[in-house]
């Protein structure tokens, strides 16, 4: 059983502190939903676990099914089974949907090593390409995905809910064993959402952790998370089961600071 174990995570942006001794693990076969206000620091700890370059890690580990995952680049991070659903997705104009899925899988296939020269080794683990596409019909129907969608260019004049759903078919595709996904609810109306959580709900099994990383309870209506931690000023300060997230709905963020500051005292 693999397992995400961030310890004592302490992470920098540009010298400011942002993350201030993270302690987390997620288990494969569990879902975990990180909750917080915004600056709280849940957008630095996904980019950190990925290997955003632009997060400096000072102080703890990251390790991933017994591997240091901070000593791993990011496509070997990917290799690995993590998979990050970014909040903000970027467009690459002129590539479609479908090429950017077929040419992701192949890279993650690719063996370790290859080089230019040996391209020939470099493909031997290629998806055959009506392996290819017998995957994405399948996918593409369980998230209802209209056949159009694969010809258009990557998020080019997508809509946010678009996007979003691009997000799961990408997770689904690629058969992550770790999913991080950073507040892919946000911007969405009800049905976008719904299937989003469709997405997510569908990834589950024993073999995969999910990582959901959320503003709001919303989702929480339509995706069951084991364990809910609460992440303010770069700490989880509290963790407890799906109705810690009814309680954060109903009261806010403020009685978690509160409860904060008096321990301060």
């Amino acid at each position: 059983m693999s397992s995400l174990v961030v310890r004592d995570l302490h992470v920098t942006v540009e010298g400011k502190p942002i993350l201030n001794g993270i302690d987390l693990t997620v288990e494969s076969g569990s879902v975990h939903a990180m909750m917080g206000p915004n600056g709280s620091g849940k957008s630095t700890l996904s980019l950190t676990i990925m290997g955003h370059p632009k997060y400096k890690v000072e102080r703890g580990e990251i390790r991933y099914d017994g591997q240091d995952l901070l000593a791993m680049p990011v496509d070997a991070r990917a290799r690995a089974g993590v998979f990050l659903a970014f909040q903000y997705p970027s467009a690459i104009p002129g590539v479609s949907v479908a090429n950017f899925l077929r040419t992701a899988i192949n890279a993650r296939r690719a063996v370790p090593g290859a080089t230019a020269g040996t391209a020939q080794e470099a493909r031997k683990n290629d998806m055959p390409i009506p392996q290819f596409r017998k995957l994405l019909a399948e996918k593409m129907k369980l998230l209802d995905v209209d056949d159009s969608f694969i010809t258009r260019s990557v998020n080019d004049g997508f809509s946010g809910g678009e996007k979003k759903r691009l997000e799961m078919l990408q997770m689904h595709m690629f058969r992550p064993t770790l999913a991080v996904l950073d507040e892919t609810d946000s911007g969405l109306d009800i049905d976008a959402l719904k299937t989003v959580a469709h997405g997510i709900e569908a990834l589950r099994s024993p073999e995969v952790g999910i990582l959901l990383i959320t503003h709001y309870e919303r989702i929480l209506r339509y995706v069951h998370p084991d364990r809910v931690h609460v992440l303010v000023e770069g700490r989880i300060v509290r963790t407890g089961g799906p109705e810690l997230a009814a309680e954060l709905e109903a009261k806010g963020y403020d009685f978690v600071r509160e409860e904060l500051y008096a321990g301060r005292a």
